[in-house]
């Protein structure tokens, strides 16, 4: 037999169960009103937001005759008939619509991310004169509704002769004052001065000390901005509903408020207004579900090294 350490009999002893059924150590009588609240907020919030969701998908799947006769989260028997009909909508408009949403939510978010980035790491990076009133600019700009910029938006761009164009609605994407700002804050929080200090030692241009380590470093929070811009960017309607008259430049959130308005003359459009709307959450749970991923493997493989 060998004598135990004084620690050891302590480990021991921690271990043995207690009279009440739990460790000796534990003093814990339950789970105390601290820990119950937050999770009560996250799980009635959840639900809150989560519930249109789901009588959408419901929706979807019922005639116009069940929509209004039938429980609300009941399934029905005509999702296929409406996805038909949906696609077929218009010589197929639907489709193009939704295209229009991909070109604008893509192209608008990748260039925004881009811009943010190289914004961002030059306000969080260098010194420069006037950049405390640019940051001032760039937090007035965060703080300021979008919404009182589209009107003389809509003027600049009636003026120089890009209104009713593709260039009308990405344009405003490209450069946000939120995403840079996301940008410079997480450059400042991420990025060392020393490493860029013996990139410039060892005669590293600054274009290639941001394309080689400011980019990679970064790459966390530029998924943030690519898939907020995005999210961002597909329900963006306002913008491109004063921007644009054409159907054939339409995003989707604008084609299905028009197929709203006129279904008090054509009730059937309610169904398939009903169905584009389940079809067009799809991709962004999809970007969301994916970005996501990649966005923890990035913060993982960043702190290992």
């Amino acid at each position: 037999m060998t004598l135990l350490s004084s620690r050891e009999k302590r480990a021991s002893s921690d271990r043995l169960p207690s009279a009440h059924g739990g460790p000796a150590g534990s003093r814990r009588r339950g789970v105390p009103l601290a820990a119950i609240l937050p999770t009560t907020v996250l799980i009635v919030s959840a639900v809150y937001f989560l519930l249109p969701v789901v009588w959408v998908f419901f929706s979807a799947t019922k005639s116009s005759a069940e929509l209004f006769t039938t429980p609300a989260f009941s399934f029905g028997t005509a999702l296929w008939d409406n996805l038909v009909a949906l696609f077929a909508y218009e010589n197929g408009g639907f489709a193009k619509w939704l295209g229009n949403s991909f070109f604008y939510s893509i192209v608008g978010a990748l260039a925004s991310t881009l811009f943010s980035a190289g914004a961002g790491y030059a306000l969080a990076m260098y010194d420069f004169r006037g950049k405390h009133a640019i940051m001032v600019g760039l937090l007035g700009g965060v703080l300021l509704p979008t919404i009182t910029l589209a009107i003389p938006q809509y003027l600049l761009f009636a003026q120089i002769g890009l209104a009713n164009t593709y260039w009308s609605v990405l344009i405003p994407t490209m450069i946000t004052p939120f995403g840079i700002y996301l940008a410079y804050v997480f450059a400042r929080a991420s990025m060392p001065v020393e490493l860029l200090e013996a990139a410039r030692v060892d005669g590293s241009s600054e274009w290639r000390t941001f394309r080689s380590i400011g980019l990679p470093m970064l790459l966390p929070g530029l998924v943030t901005i690519f898939l907020l811009q995005f999210i961002g960017a597909w329900n963006n309607f306002l913008l491109p509903y004063i921007m644009l008259t054409d159907p054939d430049l339409f995003p989707i959130t604008v084609s299905m408020y028009m197929m709203l308005n006129r279904g008090g003359s054509e009730p059937i459009l309610y169904t398939l207004a009903i169905a584009g709307a389940a079809v067009a959450i799809i991709p962004v749970v999809a970007f969301v579900l994916i970005l996501q991923r990649y966005w923890r493997l990035d913060l993982v493989s960043g702190s290992l090294k």
